[in-house]
């Protein structure tokens, strides 16, 4: 079995640097044979690196080797700095990844290492350049994993049936933020006027706007939406007291009943074709 020792220049420091954690990575994968490929994507892939984000890392595995692989990472990082925390995601709705969180003592408070481990066969490797951005490799053994480009026909039709489900959803339980006010729980009402309201408000927006990353929730939105709706959407989301909760609620109702016409099919393919 492969073990990883850091060269003199890599030992335990200070503060880390976001280089100098992924350096200790590609050392520790490198050599290991059932390792293809390691990239980073995220705000890397965006060209948005700033002093609060993340490290989005994903490595490309035989399908048998993914808990080798997580041991592998661990006694990487370990070596440059302590595993402050690790939280594991239990389930997934892509059954061959698997991801897990760290959090390191020598490293500020913002550079988590968010690291999903693909079985080499899983059909999904979140490389479609036009959804993902442009993923930095920093191993590709053989060249062996390739972005693919979007299928935009496949795209497109899963998108027309997104926003039907999208109206329904709406229609069928928009009014139970009205039903939690009426009754007075306010409480409940608000959390449903965010969860309901304005979620669906805000991926009916994506479809309109931006329709490639529709179901990227706020994520990146207040790069990819005009400044007007962002700041339409940031006064919705504040909410003072009831009063402005029962404003703020029809006003959020009444825009998503108007979006939904304004979304053209014929503008919608085009958005998607020029991304």
């Amino acid at each position: 079995t492969y073990h990883y020792k850091p060269s003199d220049s890599m030992k335990k420091r200070k503060k880390l640097t976001r280089q100098i954690i992924i350096q200790a990575l590609v050392e520790a994968l490198k050599p290991l044979n059932y390792v293809h490929a390691f990239w980073e994507g995220g705000a890397a892939a965006f060209n948005r690196i700033d002093e609060y984000s993340d490290i989005d890392l994903y490595a490309v595995v035989d399908d048998e080797k993914a808990t080798e692989t997580f041991y592998a990472v661990e006694e990487a990082l370990e070596s440059i700095s302590s595993i402050k925390q690790k939280l594991a995601v239990p389930q997934l709705p892509w059954p061959s990844v698997s991801q897990a969180f760290y959090r390191l003592k020598d490293a500020n408070e913002y550079l988590i290492i968010d690291l999903a481990v693909l079985k080499l066969s899983s059909p999904d490797k979140f490389l479609e350049p036009e959804i993902h951005g442009n993923v930095v490799f920093y191993l590709n053994k053989n060249n062996k994993i390739k972005p693919l480009r979007l299928d935009r026909d496949a795209f497109l039709k899963k998108l027309h049936e997104r926003l039907q489900r999208l109206r329904s959803k709406f229609n069928m339980f928009n009014n139970f933020v009205q039903k939690e006010i009426n009754r007075g729980n306010h409480l409940e009402a608000i959390d449903l006027y965010h969860a309901l309201t304005l979620a669906t408000l805000v991926e009916a927006l994506r479809i309109k706007y931006n329709p490639i990353h529709c179901d990227f929730k706020t994520r990146y939105i207040h790069y990819e939406l005009p400044s007007e709706v962002i700041k339409k959407l940031e006064r919705l989301n504040f909410v003072k007291n009831k009063k402005d909760l029962q404003e703020k609620y029809h006003e959020a109702s009444e825009w998503f009943n108007k979006i939904i016409p304004e979304i053209n099919p014929k503008e919608m393919k085009d958005l998607i074709r020029r991304s």
